[in-house]
């Protein structure tokens, strides 16, 4: 039999979640999630946003941060921020996939105006490893659903040893443990979706 009170003690050192839509009161902390300490410093989450690769690996920093600030200016608030203990500690980028043209054409995805993609899911270096990604994808699902989607497609990387930090749209066992399932094989990057 436990002692009273050792279940409150262990409830209070549950670190505490929570899950919010990027908007403009959030933008700070986007960027503060983008840092060198989290590996996050040079992206800004603007791959898919590109038109090609082709010279995707010449881009500056302050390129990719000013193509993620005229996305916000005009209002394309694509995902989500995880806060742990009141931290930012994880970014996720979800939205309408269409919208992604390189994707669709990376792909070759049929157009599909109902569809919705995550596209990028990651958690700074000292949350991995603990199921947090786990958590804030159930979360990100839910609230996907509240805003009208009904499928949800994902484009993980596959394997067995992945580097971490390397797997920006997540690994594969991460989607096939929140119910999504291949629709399309591949060697290195299936195509997974999960109905919501």
């Amino acid at each position: 039999m436990r002692r009273p009170g050792r279940a409150a003690a262990v409830r209070r050192r549950a670190p505490r979640l929570r899950v919010a839509r990027v908007g403009p009161s959030r933008v700070a902390d986007f960027f503060a999630f983008q840092c060198p300490e989290n590996g996050n410093d040079w992206c800004h989450c603007v791959a898919w946003w590109v038109p090609t690769w082709d010279g995707w690996g010449d881009r500056t920093e302050v390129q990719n941060r000013r193509l993620r600030e005229r996305l916000f200016a005009r209002g394309e608030y694509d995902g989500y921020l995880l806060y742990l203990d009141g931290r930012v500690s994880g970014w996720c980028q979800a939205g309408p996939r269409d919208r992604l043209r390189k994707l669709v054409k990376q792909y070759a995805l049929a157009p599909d105006p109902e569809g919705w993609a995550i596209t990028c899911i990651e958690l700074a270096p000292a949350c991995r490893a603990r199921g947090l990604a786990h958590e804030f994808l159930r979360r990100i699902l839910a609230a996907l659903r509240k805003r009208g989607a009904r499928r949800v497609q994902a484009f993980p990387e596959r394997g067995k040893r992945l580097r971490p930090g390397a797997v920006w749209t997540g690994p594969e066992a991460l989607y096939a443990n929140a119910g999504f399932g291949v629709v399309r094989d591949d060697p290195k990057r299936p195509v997974m979706e999960r109905r919501l």
